[in-house]
């Protein structure tokens, strides 16, 4: 979480970061949680913030090999203050599929950013939450996240809840944290599970070589457990669709376990899914791959179904979305490639 408030008890230092250590937390060098918590920031840079007394816990300076324990209070300091961004209220259209008086449903398109991070301050899904809320409290407070229960990467499309109060806020997360909510994707994979049913159960946590990526790890000490429940829907040969049920919510959590066990997400650069993974050496057939990752840009993930109960009533909502069309043809263009799959490779031989 970042904060942008001067410490009142250390002279000309500013707070840019603070975090609060779960109960369950294992004891874990403070240097490498750190490293794991903070984008962009290298361990070193880290290591030489705790040589300067930079890396308080519960208030006092601590060294690089502090090992945290849960209850710590952590936070970063420097003598300057952080960069602010100001969230501005943007007309972007936004497809509603339900809206009271506590909260909303949209389905956000692929290519749009959930909320301004760097390199993305303007655009986003908050930016038109901004605009479209503009007369509530909750949106004009000037939190970087107002109202978000839980999000979806850019290049994935389909459902998300919004809170409209902090009242419905503090219920929604809840329920995501206990796991009674239920949400189900639905993704084009490189390859076929030879189980068609199974739970994939791996702890993620940053890539080490790549801030921006994740990783799985051996154990909780690196990462955190994550769990999907996947099941086959269609198999196309070369590709398949499937649905995927989260138990968990971790940052690019589908991506890196399909990937973890050999099915990559159909056209996911960052998890290699963008390469010709499956099939054969035809020159149409590679044609005809290449004509699909131009059909649809980025993974082929997408949010389909969201069940929760109302904050307010207690009344069990479920929603389903349609495919973006783009992804709905990709699918149809797989299909009926596989239709058609001994001819057109025949003509080739």
């Amino acid at each position: 979480m970042r904060t942008f408030v001067a410490m009142e008890n250390t002279a000309q230092k500013f707070e840019h970061f603070t975090f609060s250590v779960e109960a369950g937390q294992t004891p874990v060098r403070i240097d490498l949680f750190l490293f794991n918590k903070i984008a962009n920031a290298s361990r070193t840079k880290i290591q030489e913030a705790a040589k300067t007394d930079n890396i308080l816990v519960n208030g006092k300076p601590v060294k690089s090999n502090y090992k945290i324990k849960p209850g710590d209070s952590i936070q970063i300091t420097a003598d300057y203050e952080p960069r602010e961004i100001e969230i501005l209220p943007e007309n972007i259209p936004l497809n509603i599929i339900f809206e009271d008086d506590t909260l909303l449903v949209v389905n956000k398109p692929s290519g749009m950013v959930v909320h301004p991070s760097f390199g993305h301050f303007t655009g986003t899904l908050v930016n038109a939450l901004m605009y479209h809320l503009k007369d509530n409290p909750l949106f004009k407070s000037g939190e970087m996240r107002p109202g978000l229960v839980h999000r979806i990467d850019k290049n994935t499309s389909g459902l998300l809840v919004i809170a409209k109060t902090a009242e419905a806020l503090t219920d929604l997360s809840k329920q995501f944290y206990d796991r009674t909510s239920d949400r189900r994707y639905q993704a084009v994979i490189w390859g076929c599970p030879k189980v068609k049913e199974g739970t994939i159960d791996a702890f993620i946590g940053r890539n080490p070589k790549d801030r921006k990526l994740r990783y799985i790890f051996p154990t909780e000490e690196d990462g955190k457990r994550a769990v999907t429940h996947y099941k086959l829907i269609e198999d196309f040969g070369y590709v398949s669709l499937i649905e995927c049920k989260l138990e968990t919510g971790r940052t690019h959590q589908i991506r890196i376990h399909m990937q973890h066990i050999g099915h990559p997400l159909f056209n996911d650069a960052e998890y290699g899914g963008d390469k010709i993974l499956k099939g054969t050496r035809f020159s149409k057939y590679k044609q005809f791959v290449h004509n699909c990752f131009a059909l649809h840009e980025g993974q082929a993930l997408h949010a389909k179904t969201l069940t929760f109960n109302h904050p307010k009533t207690g009344e069990r909502l479920s929603f389903d979305s349609e495919m973006p069309k783009d992804l709905e043809s990709l699918i149809i263009k797989w299909r009926n490639y596989t239709a058609n799959r001994e001819i057109v490779e025949d003509a080739e031989d």
